[in-house]
């Protein structure tokens, strides 16, 4: 019951935000995906989950956003529901074999997935390999996007979540599809899953810049495992996976 009640006072709220906010919404390359009849992945930070369903267009196909089956994510796929977005859950498990499944039938149906590279639990702005393997397996393309308010509050939390304020200014923009060969080999995987983390990165900071906040910077990358131990130098955080 409390949560039912969270999740509707959640909505309530992003309703309230998107109302009272002047948007500049840039997505020029979605828009030319749909017309064109092709489905893609949309990929954004998950610290700049809240307000990027905004750049989606009512008339446009469904789009389905793969949650982790945690409580906090349970919350999101709520309050989601509320908005009138469907959701995949990512069950960690299963290392997200069933969700990767659940996201090929709503692409092979001809409905977009939207997923964040760096959840659930980080690092923070560091892509997985997941969202390139799904685009390998299914030769959809994947869409980085990326959204940034005037007014907010950067939460503490390990993704710095944007909590969007009212009557602020917000832009939402898409960078150009990324595209991964279905007989890519291991680097390709690796330059494609670079070349995502790279681009969202890019918008996320152009567009802090462009509202005139501070930008958000991405966890340490973690240094690669060797076999022989460095001495001489401390060691970021190993990254998590998904």
């Amino acid at each position: 019951m409390g949560q039912r009640l969270l999740s509707h006072l959640a909505a309530f709220y992003v309703r309230l935000v998107a109302w009272t906010t002047r948007w500049q919404i840039e997505t020029g390359p979605v828009d030319r995906l749909v017309e064109e009849g092709e489905a893609a992945i949309g990929a954004f930070w998950h610290g700049r989950l809240l307000m990027s369903h905004l750049g989606w267009k009512a008339e446009q196909p469904r789009i389905h956003m793969m949650i982790s089956r945690h409580r906090d994510g349970a919350l999101i796929a709520r309050t989601i529901g509320h908005l009138g977005f469907s959701t995949v859950d990512a069950d960690s498990k299963t290392g997200g074999l069933n969700a990767l499944r659940a996201m090929k039938r709503c692409l092979d149906a001809g409905d977009w997935v939207a997923i964040t590279p760096d959840g659930p639990r980080g690092p923070r702005m560091r892509a997985k390999a997941g969202t390139i393997k799904l685009a390998q397996l299914t030769g959809a393309p994947v869409v980085p996007a990326s959204v940034a308010m005037s007014r907010r509050r950067i939460l503490n939390s390990w993704d710095r979540f944007q909590l969007a304020l009212p009557f602020g200014r917000g832009i939402i923009r898409c960078g150009e599809p990324i595209r991964v060969p279905r007989d890519a080999d291991a680097d390709t995987l690796e330059r494609a899953r670079q070349a995502l983390e790279d681009a969202l990165n890019g918008l996320t900071g152009e567009l802090d810049r462009r509202c005139g906040v501070p930008v958000v910077e991405p966890a340490p990358q973690a240094m690669p495992e060797t076999d022989t131990p460095a001495t001489d130098s401390p060691t970021a955080p190993a990254a998590r996976s998904a």
